[in-house]
């Protein structure tokens, strides 16, 4: 693997909530950040999502009566996981860690802004049509390659992946740069799935030695 300028370094929701002490606390979470700032410095290209929810966002188990968060519903674009009520939009948990230090990120993508559709992906909404323009984005600046970080790796993180190599992008994801939730076996399952789909499985060791 030889670094160029036509890839680019995709970080994932980053997020207070998803941070220990918030709402929607990924275990270790706050473990990724200097390793993301660390892989930051390396790349000319580094993108940063964002997820963005109204307060009466479909995916809250508080919008549906009777239902507990980590529970499931079936919606009309297919089965979807509830969640605490985090990341509402201009709130301090859907704020950015204070300590990401990626001040030459050009693009910050937000997601799941949607009241009726939730999204994981980078790339499209959960209904699998609806996109978030990424993709052009990316495409308008000819990267080739996508090097996926952040948080949680079975689901915002793999989710974000898989489109990227269905989009014909090459993709890795650094494994000591993210965290799971890891919900009813979701992290193994996550893994296959990218594995099976031809995503490389990183660490930022490696990375940034190629990169220096």
């Amino acid at each position: 693997m030889q670094f160029t300028p036509t890839d680019c370094l995709l970080i994932i929701d980053v997020q207070n909530d998803f941070l220990p002490g918030g709402a929607l606390a990924v275990p270790d979470g706050d473990q990724v950040i200097p390793v993301v700032n660390r892989l930051a410095q390396a790349f000319g290209r580094v993108v940063l999502t964002q997820d963005w929810h109204p307060r009466e966002h479909v995916s809250f188990a508080a919008n549906h009566a009777g239902t507990q968060p980590f529970g499931t519903i079936d919606l009309p674009y297919g089965q979807q996981v509830l969640w605490p009520v985090h990341c509402v939009q201009h709130s301090a948990g859907a704020a950015l860690a204070d300590n990401l230090d990626v001040p030459h990120a050009q693009l910050m993508v937000r997601k799941g802004y949607h009241p009726h559709i939730d999204s994981y992906s980078a790339f499209f909404e959960a209904d699998r049509k609806t996109p978030t323009g990424l993709l052009g984005y990316l495409r308008e600046l000819e990267i080739k390659r996508v090097f996926c970080v952040g948080l949680a790796t079975d689901f915002c993180v793999a989710w974000s992946a898989l489109d990227a190599c269905a989009a014909g992008l090459e993709v890795a994801v650094i494994e000591d740069a993210c965290r799971a939730i890891d919900l009813n076996g979701s992290l193994a399952q996550a893994w296959q799935q990218m594995m099976d789909a031809g995503i490389a499985r990183l660490q930022s060791p490696d990375v940034l030695n190629t990169l220096s």
